[in-house]
């Protein structure tokens, strides 16, 4: 029994990984949240029609709610709705398969660039178990897609340069494919392409007509993205992320105005360009640190459980262990060289923005960190004359620290921040759809975000019938709002009016109700409509009433 444990040990790693990704997908995370719901429904419509929800034939971008998603996951998702139809499990089977491939493939690559089946076996169970990786496995999210690309791209490339050339162009194609699904990608994936060419640049050169190929094949991969980044679609997401905004330039003007210093010094200190290297060094720095890595985690709860570190801390010692023995072998192993510089340009695409450290533009940073400790782990377990107990032993204890985890994420997660994945929208839109013909307007509160998304989701709405629909759609603070389409009515909690039936939209459009069905917030209708059901979150309290009039 122990031999076979022992010989199909990286198997049981895979199917553990893969089980711990897909059991109860449907229900944990509770609900597809708004980004969620926009992926399945533009793969839907691509699905159906060939076009988006704006109407737009096979874009290489999608405009969506107005922050441009890149395509390659939603065309995936169109696949897995071919096969699986337009629901939650297709939606996030895509990351779900790609949290797998990153397990797989960080197994070979540790094993490509150390040479040592433990570490490597190490590293892949270490993936499949900490939380950064885990928790991202199973929402529908292109980051985790973009990083089973970069991490099979990386060992495809090294297994290129000592084996078939065609390995070489597959581990580029990925690489250049990461650059299409996930904007931090667009930063981390050319900075790595450098690193790649700098430190196997003598093996690279021996193979002069095959870099020269792998050259053309990047700039074909790359130079439309890099079209497409100067362009209003290609930067509308990071204008809202930006470190420098409205908000910063607000500070810079407070500080000058508070200090005492001359003139031509306050300049020089409080300026956008000082205030920008000061603000990134900090975020960079701040994706280090034992707060973001093993207490708290990052502030965005639909990426990590709230105050919980995203790797084990168990490892922590073994981690620094690992640093330690990749520094010191900097100057004379490739391997070593590719995994610090891998480390030190992991952080800039996350540190540009202003919510950092976060979890997901950081995921680039994976699978690193398990290497290190895998390698720390590795080397400490050869100093102790009992290997097989400390190894055990030190499993045991990030067994007990992952079921602690997962326990928490099934169980307390789930039901406190089931709010935090718009819950409630799938009965909300059942309800409707069961009343349809009732009623000759249906009014949709937008408390909870983008509820015309989740009502063609969950309806499904036909895509082509939405698509040439008449709709009241917006463009405002760097959003598309809907008002409306067919009879479905799109309001902010603010327009309820406390008596009547007279309801007047954000956008100025005027409802007058005569036979309507409302869904609002908790406790936020007229007076004298006619309660009809309520629709509570998991813990209990009301996420949504509906009323008729």
């Amino acid at each position: 029994m122990l031999i076979f444990f022992k010989k199909n040990i990286i198997w049981l790693v895979f199917v553990f990984a893969g089980l711990i990704r897909f059991l109860g997908i449907e229900f944990v995370p509770p609900a597809l949240n708004w980004d969620e719901v926009s992926h399945g429904y533009n793969a839907y419509s691509i699905l159906k029609t060939g076009k988006d929800e704006w109407g737009n034939f096979m874009p290489a971008i999608f405009r969506a709610y107005g922050d441009y998603k890149l395509p390659v996951y939603i065309y995936l998702t169109a696949i897995s709705e071919f096969l699986f139809g337009i629901n939650p499990f297709a939606v996030r089977l895509p990351s779900i398969l790609a949290g797998i491939t990153t397990v797989i493939f960080s197994y070979f690559l540790t094993k490509k660039l150390f040479k040592e089946k433990n570490i490597a076996v190490f590293s892949a169970f270490l993936v499949a178990v900490e939380p950064w990786s885990l928790f991202v496995s199973r929402v529908a999210l292109e980051a985790n897609v973009a990083l089973a690309f970069i991490v099979s791209g990386v060992y495809f490339f090294l297994s290129g340069l000592e084996k078939k050339n065609y390995r070489l162009f597959l581990g580029f194609f990925l690489l250049g494919l990461s650059v299409w699904t996930y904007n931090a990608a667009r930063i981390f994936t050319p900075f790595l392409l450098i690193a790649l060419a700098l430190v196997y640049k003598k093996e690279l050169t021996s193979k002069k007509t095959v870099s020269i190929s792998l050259f053309i094949v990047s700039v074909i991969l790359i130079s439309p993205m890099l079209i497409q980044l100067a362009s209003t679609a290609g930067m509308a997401r990071y204008k809202n992320l930006q470190i420098i905004d409205e908000a910063a330039i607000g500070r810079i003007v407070e500080l000058r105005e508070s200090s005492n210093l001359p003139f031509t010094v306050e300049r020089i200190l409080f300026n956008r360009a000082s205030f920008f290297v000061v603000e990134f060094t900090r975020n960079y720095l701040a994706h280090f640190s034992l707060d973001f890595l093993y207490l708290r985690g990052g502030d965005n709860y639909q990426f990590n459980i709230p105050n919980t570190g995203i790797l084990h801390i168990v490892g922590l010692p073994f981690l620094i262990i690992g640093f330690l023995i990749i520094a010191g072998k900097y100057k004379t192993q490739k391997s070593a060289r590719l995994i610090i510089i891998w480390l030190l340009i992991a952080p800039i695409a996350s540190s540009l923005t202003k919510d950092s450290p976060h979890t997901l533009r950081s995921l680039v940073f994976l699978p690193i960190p398990m290497i290190l400790t895998s390698l720390g782990l590795n080397y400490s377990l050869r100093k102790i004359k009992n290997y097989s107990f400390f190894c055990i032993l030190f499993f045991l204890l990030i067994f007990v620290s992952f079921v602690f985890y997962y326990n928490l994420y099934i169980s307390n997660y789930r039901i406190k921040y089931s709010w935090v994945w718009q819950y409630g929208y799938k009965d909300v839109v059942e309800f409707a759809r069961e009343n349809y013909h009732k009623y000759e307007k249906i009014l949709v509160t937008k408390k909870y975000g983008e509820p015309h998304e989740f009502f063609l989701f969950y309806w499904p709405w036909d895509p082509k019938s939405y698509q040439n629909a008449k709709k009241n759609r917006y463009f405002q603070s760097n959003w598309y709002w809907v008002d409306n389409f067919d009879k479905f009515y799109f309001f902010n909690d603010w327009d309820v009016p406390k008596t009547g039936s007279s309801f007047v939209l954000e956008s100025g459009y005027s409802i007058e109700c005569g036979s309507c069905l409302l869904i609002t917030s908790a406790n936020n209708a007229p007076q004298n409509w006619k309660k009809l059901k309520t629709v509570n979150f998991l813990d209990g309290k009301a996420a949504f009433d509906i009323y008729e009039h």
